[in-house]
């Protein structure tokens, strides 16, 4: 639970500086984060999850994201498939 929190908690840190230098790495970082806890999570911890309002750290993340769409496309590119198989086995997608 504290590395979620930590995790979370340096993560925006991390994406201001990305967005003054170098984002490839920042933004590989964070996608393989998302891809790792989608990978890891039970169904049920997933549903659980997808319930809870979002923290300040990830709102702060996904406003980043719909200001960069440069930054976006290359964080769906690397998430999109492992992410969306693991929500068609969960039941999430149709």
């Amino acid at each position: 639970m504290s590395k979620r929190v930590l995790m979370f908690a340096t993560v925006p840190a991390l994406f201001f500086a990305a967005a003054a230098g170098a984002q490839h790495p920042v933004l590989d970082m964070l996608a393989n984060n998302v891809i790792q806890k989608y990978e890891h999570a039970s169904c049920e911890q997933l549903w659980e999850k997808r319930r809870e309002p979002k923290s300040q750290d990830e709102r702060q993340m996904i406003e980043m994201l719909r200001g960069d769409p440069q930054m976006r496309t290359m964080f769906i590119d690397k998430i999109a498939a492992p992410v969306a198989n693991k929500m068609f086995e969960c039941g999430m997608l149709p």
